[in-house]
């Protein structure tokens, strides 16, 4: 069996950011030595495997590069584990996968990346976690320490460009605007990004897939712009009355009038009764509630594996663990017990709760 030391060895230099000399100097041989291994003339003496292993926090079968299957099969374990407690707001457990995956593989950006993703969520307002503030301050520096690591050194640019984006969102969020905005300045514009130029190089069996695609990250791209829109309240009340339906019309218009539960559905059905709440038009922001909590109930039993398809979006398999949030109560207690203390609804929330039992 070939061993890959060498490949390994340059990959984990780099990652450490450490020249030949340094690390030959740290295992007391020859430069020439170490620039050997890494072009995989020679291999390291045996006794020196475990020192280099622990120098650079890998297994020596990692090293060794002799259970990468093995490997593989592990880091998905650790993912489907991630996933499966972020679709159910266990944020706190989701933090202890990704610790456990990244101490055992320590230069994996997959798991690195979910680590950072789950520190960030763990400060996150929108969630149940009471010590989100505390949060954000607890896991900034580590936050930051994640997302400048695999920024300069993971090889996998979707990974890499994700984490800049958190990052940049991170320092803005700590106050730090003009750091976060200087990161954002590096991102790819949407005009030259791969899905705006890759079409004449697609193959024909890839061309229908491709658009399927494109137009759903389109069309998520567009209603997070209305979310922004009607949750900022860039707008005056009646003309986010009218981005509301238009975002109902274009939600019939995607999925041929037949839309399914989404998180966000209800959402939309909670800011139109809050608009309406604003305008005291009582009878249609009690429509539009219960609109909110039926969708709200559809969407708390959804199954765990369900087909939608459209003319616009193709054929989709949408698995319950998709879903993301630093929630963990149903979205039903979520209507309950947050969006209805809104300052909107004072005096109205209880009687609404009693009438219609949203628990």
């Amino acid at each position: 069996m070939k061993l890959n030391i060498g490949n390994k060895l340059r990959c984990l230099r780099h990652e450490k950011d450490i020249t030949q000399e340094e690390f030959a100097e740290f295992l007391g041989v020859a430069c020439q030595s170490v620039s050997r291994w890494e072009n995989s003339i020679c291999y390291p003496d045996i006794e020196l495997i475990p020192v280099i292993a622990e120098f650079f926090g890998v297994t020596v079968d990692s090293l060794m590069g002799v259970d990468e299957a093995v490997e593989k099969e592990k880091i998905a374990e650790y993912l489907d584990q991630f996933q499966e407690a972020v679709s159910q707001g266990r944020i706190y457990d989701c933090i202890a996968v990704a610790r456990k995956g990244t101490a055992e593989y320590p230069n994996n950006f997959e798991l690195l990346n979910k680590l950072m993703y789950a520190l960030f969520l763990a400060g996150d307002s929108d969630g149940n976690i009471p010590e989100w503030q505390e949060n954000m301050q607890k896991y900034d520096s580590e936050i930051t320490m994640l997302g400048e690591r695999i920024m300069k050194y993971c090889p996998d640019q979707d990974i890499r460009l994700e984490a800049a984006g958190r990052l940049a969102f991170n320092h803005c969020e700590m106050g730090r605007r003009e750091i976060g905005r200087a990161i954002y300045e590096t991102l790819p514009s949407q005009r030259y990004c791969r899905e705006a130029q890759i079409w004449w190089g697609l193959n024909e069996d890839e061309r229908l897939p491709f658009v399927y695609r494109r137009i759903r990250e389109s069309y998520e791209g567009l209603c997070h712009g209305i979310y922004l829109l009607i949750d900022e309240r860039l707008l005056e009340d009646e003309e986010l009355l009218q981005v509301c339906r238009k975002a109902f019309e274009l939600e019939k218009l995607i999925f041929d009038g037949e839309a399914p539960a989404e998180w966000r559905t209800v959402k939309l059905h909670g800011d139109m009764a809050a608009v309406f709440t604003r305008l005291k038009r009582f009878d249609q922001m009690y429509e539009q509630l219960e609109e909110a909590a039926r969708s709200a109930r559809t969407f708390d039993n959804r199954p765990e594996r369900r087909c939608v398809s459209s003319l616009l979006l193709g054929e989709m398999i949408r698995e319950k663990t998709d879903f993301e949030t630093a929630d963990s109560r149903p979205l039903s207690e979520i209507m309950r017990d947050k969006w209805l203390a809104a300052e909107e609804f004072d005096g109205i929330d209880s009687l609404f709760v009693q009438k219609r039992d949203l628990s």
